[in-house]
């Protein structure tokens, strides 16, 4: 068995690394199996997921490390028909959101803690610093993560949507969220379409991400290396294949190219993170 999955292990490394993937050399178990085939799902098939699977998944999401124990994490299931359309349409019309079996919106939440502090007599003032907003976002993100591992290993395809945060007010008032919370992305779970063409994504090279004691720029082969290959994947896909000019460039170009993200900050003082 381990032989086995040691093979498919090679598989997966190759399509996210081609030639200069690590040897597994017979290191395999089904857990690295699941986490190297992780593959963006956006087409779901009709089918619902048990609500018994969908407990086990969130308690997944609830052994994740959490900062000090204070547990940030809250989920937003989302099973209105309504709702959905409407969070569709605020994440710029993404139907994979109806078609799922669940959506589930993650949310950095302080509020119950603010609570119970407040109710002890309490002072709130570190909450109003930058590190407490992230400390939160940075759970909620451990969380989201073991959720949609524990997904895949059940045999589900997984999506995050972080379009959500495009129209983050709206978002916030369709879910009528209190005080010291904020919705970072969205999380559609369901049954993968087997027709879906997408595959498992190329990703840079260890060379380039990983470092040993001080920080090493990459080189210029490396980076020649990623867009060979990811923009290989692309043209497979058949989508547009230059991913510097039309994802990287496109997302960091302007402050437009944010779709509304720009004034996210305003947002979260809105939700009373001062963020100072």
């Amino acid at each position: 068995m381990t032989d086995v999955i040691s093979t498919v292990l090679r598989e997966k490394l190759h399509k996210r690394y081609g030639a200069a993937a690590p040897a597994t050399d017979g290191i395999g178990n089904q857990t690295l199996e699941v986490l190297l085939r992780h593959r963006t799902v956006r087409r779901f098939l009709p089918g619902d997921i048990g609500e018994a699977e969908l407990a086990v998944i969130i308690a997944a999401a609830q052994s994740a490390s959490t900062s000090a124990n204070f547990q940030f994490t809250s989920v937003v299931v989302v099973d209105d028909p309504t709702l959905r359309t409407r969070l569709a349409e605020l994440a710029g019309g993404q139907q994979l959101i109806n078609d799922a079996a669940f959506f589930l919106v993650w949310l950095a939440d302080w509020s119950r803690n603010i609570h119970l502090a407040r109710a002890g007599g309490h002072a709130i003032e570190a909450t109003e610093y930058l590190d407490s907003a992230l400390s939160s976002v940075i759970d909620v993100t451990l969380s989201a993560q073991n959720a949609a591992i524990a997904a895949e290993s059940l045999g589900y395809g997984i999506t995050f949507v972080g379009a959500l945060r495009n129209s983050i007010d709206a978002v916030i008032e369709a879910l009528d969220l209190p005080e010291h919370t904020f919705p970072v992305y969205g999380l559609a779970i369901g049954l993968p379409d087997p027709t879906d063409p997408a595959d498992i994504k190329p990703r840079y090279g260890q060379s380039v991400v990983v470092h040993r004691n001080t920080y090493t720029p990459p080189t210029a082969a490396d980076l020649t290396d990623y867009l060979d290959r990811i923009n290989t994947y692309y043209r497979e896909q058949e989508l547009p294949e230059d991913w510097v000019k039309n994802r990287l460039a496109g997302r960091i170009s302007t402050k437009e190219s944010l779709h509304g993200r720009q004034g996210i900050r305003k947002t979260f003082n809105r939700q009373g993170f001062p963020l100072k």
